[in-house]
Order: C-alpha cells, then structure tokens, then sequence
C-alpha cells in the first residue's frame, strides 16, 4: 500500500512539473493568461491634459508625469503634474506638480530611472508659446519613493549643441529633397528650415524631448529630441551620466519627429517616429550602426500614422511592442501591435481604444486617445498611459495587460472604456 501511495504521489508530483513547465513562457515567466485592465488617473477635466510618461519604481509603485493648463500654445499656467499608483492599490494618488517654472509652460515631460535608481525628470519650458522657442531643462531625485512629488536634488539646463557639420548636412538634405516634394507651401517649408540650419540660435533651443530615454550601458544613455522649427530629429548623448552631453547628426526629412528607439539584436538602433509631413502619412524609420551618431535616410515603413506621437520598447521575450494610432487621418483608434522579428512584420494587434470610423457610422462621437507612453514592468505585465479625451474632457488614462491579450488579435476586442 505504501509503495502505491508513493507511485501515485510521484505520478501526481510528474504531472505538476510538466504543467508548471507547459506553462513556462520567455524568461522563466509563468505562462500568460490574456490579462487586460484600465482606469483613469483622475476624472476629465475641461483643461488641456497631455503628453504622459510612465516608469515603475524600486519598490513596484507607478509613477506618471504628464503636463496640464489652459493650453501652452497661448496660456502660461502650464504645469508639469504627477501621480503615483502604490503596489497592489487600485487608486492613483491625488495629481501633485513635479515642475512649474512660473509664467512660463512647462510641457512634453519625460521621466527616465537611471541604472543607478535616480530619478530624471525631462521636460522643456517655452520662451514665447512656440515650441522652437523650447529651453530642455532636467530634474534629479533619490528621494522619490515618498508619498506626493519626488524631492528634487538637482536641476539645470540640457545643452544641445550640433557640430559643424549640421547645417552642410541638413543644406544636402534639403537640395535632394526639394525637387520631390509636390507643393509650392511644402517648398517654402523646407526652404525656411535650410535658412534656419546656418543659425546657432535655432540650432540650440527648440529641442523637445517625447518619449523615455535609452540606457546602452551604466552610464551611457541617449535621449530622442524633436524640433518644431526643424520638423525633424536629433539624439542628445551622454557617456558620463548625464554631466555631458553631445548631439548626434540629424535625421532629417519632411516631418518625422519624436523619435522613439528600439535596439536590435546585433546592436543596430531604429527609431521609429510621428509623421507631420505630406500625405500619406506613414511611420518613419531610421536606424543607426554607431550607437545613435549618423542616422541612415529617413524611409516611411508601411503602418499608418495620423501626425500622432508613437512608441516602441523591446520586451524581455525578444518581442517588440508598439504603441500607435493606426490611422491616417484621426486619433480615435489607439493599438498596441507585436513584432516578433524586430519589426519587419507585426502579425499581432489589439486595440486599447476604437471607436467607429465615419464609413462605420457617419454620427457617432469620435474621441482622442493618443501619444502613448509605454513600460513593460518587473512582472512581466506591459503598462501604457495616453492622453484620454472622451465627450466629457481631458485626461490621462492607464492601462495594464500582457502578450497574451495582444496576442488574442482576431477575437473580439473589450471595447474598454
């Protein structure tokens, strides 16, 4: 009887390995079950609420940042706020002011937590309610674990100072460009960008960050920088932790603006970008062999884009996310596709936020629910916020889901709202 019941034990003790093994995904992780959650950080408000960025800290809080006013392009009350999601809470914290540099808006904040666990905060302050005339300042903090704002160490401006060779290069650029481009505006556009190049003023303020820092090494990270005055993109490096900086050469085009960058196996990075040029608007794409120093020529990769801010992480699985507005016209549809081959196809996409399109039903109310700000945490679970702007008003919202639910494309979608 003993050696049945040990038999049957082992039996039983058998099948629960192979289970828990059947259920083993990338990186030892527990297999996923499709998971799919979301909720607003605060109730709409009537003001403009925009341009969030996520990051999880040490001790598996959330903390977002986004940027709130009567709006920036006219207004000087513009604030950069903040609010914490504690581990294992439902809630957001009341939103708090992370910066506010006053009469003056401060906007496109981005928060990065460095190898080292400081905290950054990234953001830019405008001069005169137009975005080239953007100053980049930055925020330092070990002590943001605390409930309310991070207690601020240090701060100070972010110097970007193109080389000698950006206004030849953006002046070659311009010339093979011009010929191409199929309106006499869009010629004058890119004529006033060539005049701008050769100025040291235009080349050194105006520069905007969007979406979260990379970090190649301990101490070396690049942060995506966009200009309005330019309508194109530049990295800001740092090999000593931020104490300096240099600029990278330009990506230059017709509009493909903040950069988001993903590294590919061999080291190769790509930076995936917003289209503001010519229709059709597509998903820009460059990449770089020299760890964001030259840039090959800006191509438009063949997924839709509606001039709206997009971002790509690399998973911990080997998979790519990508978080967009699949449209070319329009930000009421947000999805979130995944690319197992370092992004020459995305056979998987899911939508986060849909609402009918005019051929689906001419009346219905289409919302905005854009420029997404993406994490995947220490859990595994992928974490996106957005700027959410139901009938209602404006507000940032915060979802958390996994491949698994990614990987459901084809089922019907949970509408969430």
């Amino acid at each position: 009887m003993k050696t049945d019941r040990l038999l049957v034990l082992g039996f039983v003790f058998f099948f629960l390995l192979l289970s828990c093994r059947a259920e083993s995904g990338p990186g030892g992780r527990s297999a996923e079950r499709p998971l799919f959650e979301a909720e607003l950080l605060f109730p709409p408000e009537p003001v403009h609420n925009h341009s969030s960025s996520i990051v999880e800290c040490s001790n598996g809080s959330l903390l977002v940042c986004w940027y709130r006013g009567s709006g920036e392009r006219t207004a000087d009350d513009v604030a950069v706020l903040g609010s914490r999601k504690e581990k294992n809470q439902k809630n957001w914290s009341r939103p708090f002011r992370m910066a506010d540099t006053p009469r003056y808006p401060d906007t496109n904040p981005i928060l990065f937590i460095d190898p080292q666990k400081k905290l950054w905060l990234i953001y830019s302050t405008v001069l005169d309610n137009q975005w080239q005339s953007a100053l980049l300042k930055y925020k330092t903090s070990t002590n943001y674990l605390r409930p309310g704002p991070p207690l601020w160490s240090d701060g100070d401006l972010i110097h970007v100072t193109p080389d000698a060779a950006f206004a030849p290069q953006v002046e070659r650029a311009a010339a093979a460009m011009a010929d191409s481009l199929p309106s006499p505006k869009l010629k004058a556009e890119l004529e006033g960008i060539r005049k701008r190049a050769s100025n040291k003023l235009y080349q050194r303020i105006g520069w905007m960050p969007r979406v979260h820092m990379l970090a190649l090494g301990p101490r070396h990270w690049i942060l995506p920088l966009y200009s309005d005055g330019f309508d194109f993109s530049i990295m800001a490096i740092t090999t000593d932790g931020g104490s300096t900086w240099e600029a990278g050469g330009p990506m230059i085009g017709m509009g493909n603006v903040q950069p988001s960058l993903v590294r590919k196996k061999d080291g190769t990075l790509a930076a995936y970008m917003r289209d503001n040029g010519p229709p059709p608007n597509r998903i820009p794409c460059s990449e770089s062999k020299d760890e964001g120093r030259t840039w090959s020529e800006v191509r438009d990769l063949p997924i839709p884009n509606s001039g709206a801010s997009i971002e790509i992480v690399s998973l911990r699985s080997g998979a790519w996310a990508l978080a967009y507005n699949d449209l070319e016209e329009g930000r009421y549809r947000l999805a979130v596709a995944l690319s197992e081959d370092e992004g020459r196809t995305w056979p998987w996409k899911r939508y986060v936020e849909r609402d009918p399109t005019p051929a689906e039903d001419p009346k219905a109310f289409r919302g905005s629910y854009h420029y997404p700000s993406l994490l995947e945490a220490s859990d595994g679970s992928i974490h996106l916020t957005y700027s959410y702007y139901p009938k209602e008003g404006q507000t940032i919202k915060h979802a958390r889901f996994n491949e698994a639910w990614i990987r459901q494309a084809g089922r019907p979608d949970p509408s969430p709202k």
